[in-house]
């Protein structure tokens, strides 16, 4: 397996500590930019189709997985010029300029949800998969909710909210947070993922709380490991609305108050209106967090028929052996097997 990557990216670090070998070209985004920024990006983007032939004829791929951005445009074209068969995976449920663009040299799209067939040429074989999630995760699910707040220190019978921005954080969710958290922590109890940009605004609000609010306030920088015990332990998600939401929110089938990061405001909007309106998550906007999320939190909280009906209609959009079908979607498609269907 051979990893094709972005230079100063993360997957400089965690790609090697996978095991897997990485290979990065250059690039950068043509959407939403300067012209001059576009020209200059689409330069580099053409020396790194260049690149990734070179890449195809060393490595001679079998297949080729592209997941969308503006890196998967020279590794699609190169694949389809040295005529490898290819699969791109759409996360979330409204595909990007680049993957839209990419979709017409690619096999077959797989996707999170197959409703995401509307938004590509009538005809392109698109076959949801579900979004795929990592083993722990789904090992994760299967734990008692006891269990889960054990790991934690958390008490059995409180409710139970967990907040979380990506690893980087979000700073407006956290503040908003952060701005009543005592209100939060007279009724129920938290685990408070800040990101790493956030940890330390985090910690010392953390720091001045009295002991008696403190020990139900459960705050990290980053979860690794811990991440499915955070999932199950919730009772209620606080979150971005990015792909991931698709796949783990559903897994544990926990109900989620989604807000769409302002400046990915179209996608994320997709997907959070997608679970909104399916009965398993409720969008906030990010503007209105610091008056809106704690009365929206409580809200559902307080309503144990209304928090029974959102985690019911969530679990129904489980899918956790989504990263088998992809995988074996993959396998057939590098066979040349793969059926023609939607």
């Amino acid at each position: 397996m051979l990893w094709v990557g972005v230079k100063g990216e993360i997957e400089e670090q965690i790609v090697p500590r996978a095991g897997l070998r990485l290979e990065r070209i250059i690039g950068g985004a043509m959407v939403g930019v300067p012209w001059y920024t576009a020209l200059k990006n689409g330069l580099k983007l053409a020396w790194s189709t260049l690149l990734s032939l070179r890449l195809m004829r060393q490595f001679a791929p079998d297949v080729v997985l592209l997941t969308g951005g503006y890196m998967s445009v020279p590794v699609a074209v190169a694949a389809k010029l040295r005529r490898v068969p290819s699969l791109a995976f759409l996360p979330d449920l409204e595909p990007g300029a680049a993957l839209k663009f990419i979709s017409r040299f690619v096999d077959v799209i797989a996707a999170s949800f197959a409703d995401s067939a509307a938004y590509f040429a009538p005809g392109k074989r698109v076959i949801g998969t579900g979004y795929p999630v990592r083993a722990d995760l789904v090992q994760a699910a299967e734990l008692s909710r006891t269990a889960a707040l054990a790991q934690f220190n958390l008490t059995p019978g409180r409710p139970t909210l967990f907040v979380f921005g990506g690893s980087r954080g979000a700073q407006s969710i956290n503040r908003a947070l952060l701005h009543q958290l005592a209100d939060y922590l007279a009724t129920m109890q938290i685990i408070h993922v800040s990101g790493q940009h956030g940890w330390e605004e985090v910690a010392d609000f953390a720091a001045q709380l009295p002991a008696d609010l403190r020990r139900f306030y459960r705050p990290y920088p980053y979860l690794h490991e811990e991440m499915g015990a955070a999932f199950r332990a919730a009772d209620l998600i606080v979150a971005r609305a990015g792909a991931s939401m698709l796949g783990e929110g559903p897994l544990f089938g926990t109900p989620a108050i989604l807000v769409p990061y302002p400046y990915a405001w179209r996608y994320q909007k997709v997907n959070a209106d997608y679970l909104a309106e399916r009965g398993a998550a409720i969008r906030l906007n990010d503007d209105l967090l610091t008056e809106q999320l704690l009365p929206t939190v409580r809200q559902i909280m307080e309503n144990p028929a209304h928090l029974a009906a959102m985690s019911h209609a969530s679990a129904a959009l489980r899918q956790p052996t989504a990263a088998h079908q992809l995988a074996d979607l993959l396998v057939k498609i590098g066979h040349r097997t793969v059926p023609d269907q939607k």
